[in-house]
């Protein structure tokens, strides 16, 4: 049996606490694009922020904005803004025990690719603000991979760029569907659902988790039992 050389991880909602940040900075930017809480599309298109969690944030909007693709790239960037800047207010910290997984598994050696729908720069700032500019081998956003979630695109460059040689070797958690769909389709071997974020066991279970945890901590138990 092949051997877990590497698991790509997501950021907010399984190794960072989102704490409701995507929602707060989605309701800032689309309120520049005119819509507000309490306007009848308001909940319509927070429903579906809700569903889309872990998809690239500018599809988000394209879809959102009826793929009129200035007011997407607008829309993208008030979201970008806002979130970065509640990012540098404090709003930001690692999911409990965190930090100890990545150095755990790393320290077994195993790689850790961390990845995520937000942009470089948003990325950027919340790696800054825990510190964790050097804590994986490799950090990953969707204009680096090709395309975000729910496609394969983000795991398969973490798997090019980290030279693994079988897809088979990878792991992936994340706590969301299309978290879940990124690691089937990139041929993953273990691709859990963790229950810090934003969708719970039964969308993960449908959705075709190999497993589901109640957080990331539980991961290395499983990780390093399929290296032995």
């Amino acid at each position: 049996m092949v051997a877990v050389d590497l698991v790509v991880l997501d950021m907010a909602g399984t190794t960072v606490q989102d704490g409701g940040l995507v929602e707060r900075a989605f309701t800032a930017a689309i309120g520049e694009q005119g819509v507000h809480p309490g306007d009848p599309v308001y909940a319509d298109m927070l429903a579906h922020v809700r569903a889309t969690m872990g998809e690239s944030k500018i599809s988000v909007f394209r879809h959102l904005l009826g793929g009129d693709e200035a007011r997407a790239q607008a829309g993208n960037a008030a979201f970008e803004r806002a979130y970065g800047e509640l990012v540098a207010e404090g709003h930001c910290a690692p999911i409990p025990g965190a930090a100890d997984v990545i150095e755990r598994l790393r320290t077994a050696g195993v790689k850790v690719a961390l990845t995520t729908g937000f942009s470089r720069a948003t990325a950027g700032r919340i790696l800054a603000a825990l510190g964790w500019q050097d804590i994986a081998d490799l950090t990953l956003v969707p204009a680096e991979a090709g395309r975000g979630r729910p496609y394969p695109d983000l795991v398969l460059t973490a798997v090019m760029r980290l030279g693994l040689d079988d897809v088979r070797a990878v792991a992936t958690a994340g706590d969301t569907t299309y978290d879940v769909q990124c690691g089937l389709r990139a041929g993953a071997r273990i691709v859990t659902g963790v229950l810090t974020g934003a969708h719970d066991a039964e969308a993960l279970h449908a959705a075709g988790a190999t497993h589901v945890l109640d957080s990331v901590r539980d991961l290395p138990d499983i990780i390093l039992s399929a290296r032995r």
